[in-house]
């Protein structure tokens, strides 16, 4: 029962041996130790922080990103309506040109058109003209071919003058 129950001189040794031990533990390890804990505690919350900042971090650049997105789409559409506005400013210029361009040349030919009528009518006019003397010119030829004739009809000339 010794075991169980220990002698007043082994409590005291042991009581003196735990104590030297702890003042050892004390000067050269507990120290050491603690430094040590507060060391890693400090860069553990180095580390988080970091982690906080970095989460911070990527939030802004996620939200900028999506700022930039957002602003190319409004840009893009932009650029986008400005093309449709030009090509359908440069369709109705083309069509403008192209009718412009239509009326002249149809202008053009009912020019055309109305210079060869005159020209036709002018011809018609002069073949007309001198179809009418030669067949004039035949006709006084066979009315005039005697004398007689002749003074016939330079008597009722004359006799129209009169009258008129």
């Amino acid at each position: 029962m010794e075991l169980v129950k220990p002698a007043f001189g082994l409590l005291f040794w042991m009581c003196i041996s735990f104590g030297i031990i702890l003042f050892i533990l004390k000067k050269f390890a507990w120290t050491p130790i603690l430094n040590m804990l507060n060391e890693r505690e400090v860069s553990i919350q180095k580390a988080l922080d970091s982690a906080e900042n970095a989460r911070i971090a990527i939030r802004e650049l996620q939200d900028n990103n999506e700022r930039i997105l957002q602003e190319a789409r409004a840009e893009r559409d932009l650029l986008l309506k400005d093309a449709r506005e030009i090509r359908e400013k440069m369709i109705s210029d083309a069509k403008n040109i192209a009718n412009k361009e239509g009326e002249r040349l149809l202008k053009s030919a009912r020019e055309n058109i109305q210079n060869e009528k005159s020209a036709a009518i002018t011809e018609l006019k002069n073949q007309v003209a001198t179809l009418s003397i030669e067949i004039a010119e035949k006709i006084l030829k066979s009315e005039l071919s005697s004398d007689e004739k002749q003074k016939t009809l330079v008597n009722t000339l004359l006799q129209d003058v009169n009258l008129n």
